[in-house]
């Protein structure tokens, strides 16, 4: 009798552990958080025109920073959300802000073929600054449609470029 007891003891504690147990949350196949809008490392590669690529305005459009040296120019495309074709918007100037050695450009439109007068995709400005042979980094700002925008670039050396933050519209 005692060993029928022990083993009905023993049962009965074995059946209270397990159903004391928390069920497990169903596991789900984790996916890695979405990147931060200031990921480091986040790159488009070389645009159209050979230029650093930025997003613009969360990726709804994107904007290309190319310089000359040699005609001390600076040139700013604003292309289409896949970062391939011109996207011409109404906006009066831009304004380059070059972090080192510190310097502003106003860039003004200068519309591609096919642009009507009151729109471009292509802005251009001109610095004495912009013929020393570097890559450059600083921030390009303008306001599109009503809609202001801002955002920061860096060119690398190679030929490759390297976005420091993806473009946001400004106040975000």
């Amino acid at each position: 009798m005692i060993r029928f007891q022990l083993m009905m003891t023993a049962t009965a504690l074995l059946v209270v552990a397990g159903c004391s147990e928390q069920p497990k949350p169903e596991q789900t196949p984790s996916t890695p958080p979405p990147a931060a809008s200031t990921e480091e490392g986040h790159s488009h590669g070389e645009g159209p025109n050979g230029g650093a690529v930025a997003d613009w305005g969360g990726g709804k459009y994107h904007v290309e920073f190319t310089v000359n040296h040699d005609t001390q120019e600076a040139t700013v495309y604003v292309l289409d959300n896949y970062a391939k074709n011109p996207a011409p918007l109404k906006i009066e100037k831009l304004l380059l802000s070059i972090k080192e050695p510190s310097f502003q450009v106003e860039l003004l439109p200068q519309p591609l073929e096919g642009e009507s007068e009151d729109t471009s995709s292509r802005f251009v400005g001109k610095h004495e600054k912009l013929g020393v042979v570097q890559e450059f980094a600083g921030t390009i700002s303008g306001e599109a449609d009503g809609t202001p925008y801002a955002g920061d670039f860096k060119e690398e050396a190679h030929g490759h470029t390297h976005r420091s933050s993806v473009w946001q519209r400004a106040g975000e």
